[in-house]
């Protein structure tokens, strides 16, 4: 299967198992009247909200560059990233606010907590699998939308346990009140995950340099190469799935043409050996001293 079927793929089971995930929890939530049910629920409905972005983003960004987009398509996948982190950010804030009046004003609500404990046990199954999927083809396509769509359904294994251990406990102890602490503490998680995507994903539509770790390996690439060059300049970024490079570098005025071409070429198959989906481009300009060069002189 190539890599845009995998994607889209993946992006589609994202969005079958959040519908189902969704229409169970909060049958579950109202007839158990657990609020931190109701608050995976919630997670659930931004989280299918999140995959049909998700899906539509892989389906663009996959399209090749054309007139309008000459470098491509992969800002929609940025784009849809970002609107993700939102969507958990809101849905944590959301979830905070009706557990902390379900402590205030009716934390002694009976629960029926064991259908609680067979929803929740499925939903941890469920979404450990296709975030699993997920994970796989976002490292395999490099792909930012079903990396961010998988973090949000991993957000919901580790939430959903939570609710799944806080279930057993009142199955236990018959204290209601940890039903909404149990939200509460789930909610702080999903605001902590939704933030780190938000903020990722924010700073690649904005341009942000690679991390200076990535830099570093491309600057060591090139000293590698040849001892005779110089690096002027290097700017790097990351656009959706690929990788933009350009690398001014300067040359000895005696190197031929067709010597330059070369090492250029070595430095650029070196370069994707780490960075297989990246573009390259690489500017070569002599290393002219006025006094002495010929064609300055002139």
């Amino acid at each position: 299967m190539e890599i845009n079927k995998k994607k889209k793929f993946a992006a589609g089971l994202s969005i079958i198992s959040n519908i189902f995930l969704t229409l169970l929890k909060i049958t579950a939530g109202v007839i158990s009247g657990s609020i931190s049910i109701i608050s995976e629920a919630i997670h659930s409905l931004s989280d299918f909200f999140a995959s049909i972005l998700t899906f539509f983003s892989v389906l663009k960004s996959s399209k090749p560059a054309d007139k309008d987009h000459p470098y491509g398509h992969g800002k929609y996948e940025d784009l849809a990233g970002f609107i993700e982190g939102v969507l958990i950010i809101f849905a944590s804030i959301f979830i905070l606010y009706e557990s902390a009046k379900k402590i205030i004003f009716s934390a002694h609500t009976e629960i029926e907590s064991f259908l609680g404990i067979i929803v929740m046990g499925t939903a941890v199954i469920m979404n450990f699998i296709v975030s699993t999927i997920l994970f796989k083809v976002s490292k395999e396509a490099n792909s930012v939308s079903l990396y961010a769509d998988g973090e949000h359904l991993r957000t919901d294994v580790y939430s959903s346990v939570g609710v799944l251990i806080g279930l057993i406990l009142i199955k236990i102890t018959g204290y209601t009140v940890i039903d909404p602490i149990i939200a509460i503490l789930v909610a702080v998680f999903i605001f902590r995950t939704g933030y780190n995507i938000s903020k990722q994903t924010l700073m690649d539509l904005l341009d942000y340099s690679l991390p200076n770790e990535d830099i570093k390996k491309i600057k060591k690439i090139i000293a590698k190469s040849c001892s005779d060059i110089k690096l002027k300049s290097i700017k790097a970024r990351k656009v959706g799935p690929t990788l933009d490079i350009d690398i001014i570098l300067q040359f000895d005025g005696e190197i031929s043409l067709c010597e330059c071409h070369k090492i250029c070429d070595e430095i650029e198959k070196q370069i994707e050996i780490i960075y297989p989906n990246s573009s390259i481009s690489i500017h070569p300009e002599p290393i002219c001293y006025k006094k002495s060069c010929k064609n300055c002189l002139k």
